[in-house]
């Protein structure tokens, strides 16, 4: 662990009441305005969130993956929109520089990261390779002490605000798969990189994405992350790895909010004499849901006191990205269901959350793709005994 018991305890009570009492009363303006208002990203900002994840040595907090994972379900109480402001930072806008980066790079980039100076975005998913990412046609070919990047990226996080992108290209046009794929650090201002008209989505308003096109893109050679061409795919992996176990805390954290929705409006909602939290059914709807989220909580600090113990954790990870973001769409149903029309109307924040949760089972890799993950895995692991 890289903090003592009574820091991390005061670290996640900051991040409990700054949720609770701040951002919760901020969620419908968030929500119309599509945007985080800049004195609240400040304030964040102020606090260290920017650097969570990022070693201590650049000027972050250095979280262990058990203590990301205990301040992320403090984060997932509240809107989504909220946590992505700094959460590509904290995870796959950051990691690959943090695993595999020359000294050099992270020297030059983490401090920034780690005190919000600058956005980084993770540019992987393309219009026909997302899930797909040994197939992505984005190429990276050297041109003397720079590589010329074309293609693009599509649906990107935070790309509208970042300042570096971590991009996966393919470096060796003739090498299929994964095994011709690069990563680089490219910054915002380079020649070539544009950034595309923020997307309209069905929720996560205030969370921005983008398509991000590289057009004869210069880009330093020094920027090649680790400085070896060929090992992009792998860093991408792990990278998810640790992506999925957040996603999975994320999930957990937003389904325990919907709960706490669910269990205060059953307790005050009054039908034929007395409160609908004493119907037998709606006690079913929230014993499952909370079921479940403990279920979610427990694999989740499982599967990060196992990454943090050196395992191999590619089954685990998969593991929590599939069954919490799934478990949260059943509780966001239930919520609604417990709610009955109100749970329909704007004027609660359950109808958001139902829209918000939607996504987390298609990014950061699909549930089809978690379910595949798991099973290769499963399949390599008893043919090697």
């Amino acid at each position: 662990m890289a903090l003592d018991s009574d820091t991390l305890e005061q670290l996640l009570d900051t991040i409990r009441r700054l949720v609770r009492d701040r951002l919760v009363p901020l969620e419908a303006e968030v929500s119309a305005n599509d945007a985080v208002p800049a004195d609240v990203i400040a304030e964040m900002r102020e606090l260290g969130f920017f650097g969570l994840s990022i070693p201590e040595e650049y000027g972050g907090i250095g979280l262990s993956m058990t203590e990301e994972v205990l301040a992320v379900l403090e984060l997932g109480w509240t809107s989504p929109a909220f946590r992505s402001v700094f959460g590509t930072n904290v995870g796959i806008g950051s990691q690959g520089i943090v695993i595999d980066g020359t000294d050099e790079q992270k020297q030059s980039w983490l401090p920034r990261l780690a005190s919000g100076e600058i956005i980084a975005s993770f540019a992987l998913t393309e219009p026909e390779a997302g899930s797909d990412a040994g197939s992505l046609r984005t190429t990276a070919i050297r041109d003397g002490d720079h590589y010329v990047l074309n293609g693009s990226k599509r649906y990107i996080t935070n790309a509208p605000h970042a300042g570096i992108f971590t991009v996966m290209a393919r470096t060796d046009p003739e090498t299929p798969g994964a095994r011709g794929v690069s990563a680089f650090i490219v910054e915002r201002d380079s020649p070539g990189l544009s950034v595309g008209t923020p997307d309209k989505k069905m929720g996560q308003q205030g969370a921005h994405t983008a398509d991000v096109i590289f057009e004869d893109c210069r880009v330093p050679a020094e920027n090649l992350i680790g400085g070896v061409e060929g090992q992009g795919f792998k860093t991408a992996m792990k990278v998810l790895d640790r992506g999925r176990i957040h996603m999975g805390a994320i999930a957990t954290g937003m389904a325990e909010r919907l709960i706490d929705e669910s269990v205060r409006y059953a307790s005050e909602r009054q039908q034929f004499g007395k409160p609908i939290g004493e119907f037998q059914l709606i006690q079913a709807m929230l014993a499952d849901s909370r079921t479940e989220a403990y279920a979610g909580r427990t694999m989740v600090l499982d599967a990060a006191r196992r990454f943090d113990g050196g395992e191999n954790i590619a089954i685990e990870a998969a593991c929590c990205k599939l069954y919490c973001t799934e478990m949260v769409g059943r509780v966001a149903d239930r919520a609604v269901q417990i709610f009955g029309g109100a749970g329909y109307m704007a004027e609660y924040p359950i109808e958001r959350f139902y829209r918000d949760v939607r996504l987390l089972r298609i990014y950061e890799g699909t549930s089809q793709i978690q379910q595949i993950v798991i099973a290769r895995n499963m399949l390599r692991d008893a043919a090697n005994g």
